[in-house]
């Protein structure tokens, strides 16, 4: 054991005891996946501090591990979903939702998949290679564009499972909306710049929304056409 599996395993269980993370399927993750592997050149140190970490000089964060657990614990996961996130980072959330989803090995039939939405460049490359090294990448998909017109851009299918939006947005990007299917869920922080609440938006068979308020939270901006410019 190194000294970050220490650090990891503590982290997780102060967690726990807290109570943010409530399921065993989100502490079995975040003990599995290791943040180091995910964080910014020579910042390793800093992999267990329950606190947002820079990327760099991109201007984007990989979100503070109590943030994350909140998150995975809304999103209820299971194996066979298709994942939508919107704003890969450092590719950490999408492996930790890979880790959650992914089937039995005895399953016949794999579905389960997680499309990584980007818009910078460097961020996909380096997420891309994390995913890669931390072998999530038969589940991860790291794709560059406009996370708010969804994937397939501004398509009017409804294709995810879930959705989880990991930057702050002024509203809910419609075409989000339309790609979640009937029984559905999508996670996201909406509000002014400096503070939000994450939502957490249900649709049900006859396709009403359901919106909960979960806590509030602060994230960098959502850039694109139906975020902030």
């Amino acid at each position: 054991m190194n000294r970050f599996d220490e650090e990891r395993r503590r982290l997780v269980e102060s967690l726990e005891r807290m109570g943010t993370i409530k399921t065993e399927k989100v502490k079995n993750a975040m003990l599995k996946v290791r943040r180091e592997d995910f964080m910014w050149r020579s910042e390793e140190i800093a992999s267990y501090q329950d606190s947002p970490q820079s990327l760099g000089n991109t201007g984007q964060t990989i979100s503070a591990p109590h943030m994350v657990a909140i998150m995975l614990e809304e999103m209820n996961l299971s194996p066979g979903l298709r994942v939508l996130e919107v704003g890969a980072g450092s590719g950490y959330n999408a492996a930790l939702m890979a880790e959650i989803i992914r089937e039995p090995l005895n399953s016949k039939e794999k579905k389960s998949q997680v499309i990584s939405i980007e818009r910078r460049d460097d961020l996909v490359k380096f997420a891309s290679e994390n995913i890669k090294r931390s072998d999530y990448s038969d589940i991860v998909s790291v794709c560059n564009g406009d996370g708010t017109l969804g994937y397939p851009v501004k398509s009017e299918n409804e294709i995810h499972d879930r959705i989880m939006v990991t930057a702050a947005a002024p509203h809910i990007p419609k075409y989000l909306l339309k790609q979640l299917k009937r029984g559905g869920l999508l996670l996201i922080p909406v509000g002014e710049q400096h503070v939000q609440n994450l939502l957490r938006i249900t649709k049900n068979n006859e396709y009403k929304l359901r919106t909960e308020s979960i806590c509030e939270c602060m994230f960098v901006p959502l850039l694109g056409e139906d975020g902030y410019i």
